[in-house]
């Protein structure tokens, strides 16, 4: 069954270009689920400089060659292109190169994700493995599962199984 998820392009959001990129060498095995620990963000008017923000912050101070994530998605569910489909992330150290980075934009320590935005994860998910992007027996983490972090934030990892079944 063919899923689609609208993504607004990296050009539509005003992304610097990549100082390089490296392809995966095949279907991410994992999904890893992230929290910006930002504020909650709508849309592409209000989600713009926050992304700008964090691509400057990743390769500005943690010298990344681009924003670390492959998506991101806003509270009201709108899908932001980060790195893409396809291309290794900087997002999970250790666990780049066979994996996809979704980040959730807010602080889920404190935020309850919305349940627009964890339906367009789910449905990026399902485009992922239809388009052959991602493996159809994925697994899903959450970022504290690879390392030592709070990340996604414990409301986003409540809810995380609701992700993985698709």
């Amino acid at each position: 069954m063919e899923q689609t998820v609208s993504i607004v392009p990296r050009l539509q959001w005003g992304a610097a270009a990549p100082k390089q990129q490296e392809t995966l060498k095949g279907s991410a095995q994992k999904v890893v689920i992230h929290h910006t620990a930002l504020l909650n963000c709508k849309g592409l008017a209000d989600s713009k400089d926050h992304l700008l923000s964090i691509q400057q912050t990743h390769m500005n101070q943690r010298h990344f060659d681009d924003i670390g994530y492959n998506f991101l998605v806003g509270g009201d569910g709108t899908v932001f292109e980060g790195r893409g489909w396809g291309v290794v992330g900087a997002h999970t150290k250790c666990h780049n190169t066979d994996s996809l980075g979704v980040a959730f934009m807010g602080n889920f320590n404190n935020d309850t994700p919305s349940e627009e935005a964890l339906l367009s994860v789910k449905q990026l998910i399902l485009s992922g493995v239809s388009q052959g992007f991602l493996h159809p027996q994925f697994v899903l983490y959450g970022h504290r599962d690879l390392g030592t972090t709070e990340c996604p934030g414990n409301n986003l990892y409540a809810v995380l199984p609701q992700l993985g079944s698709t």
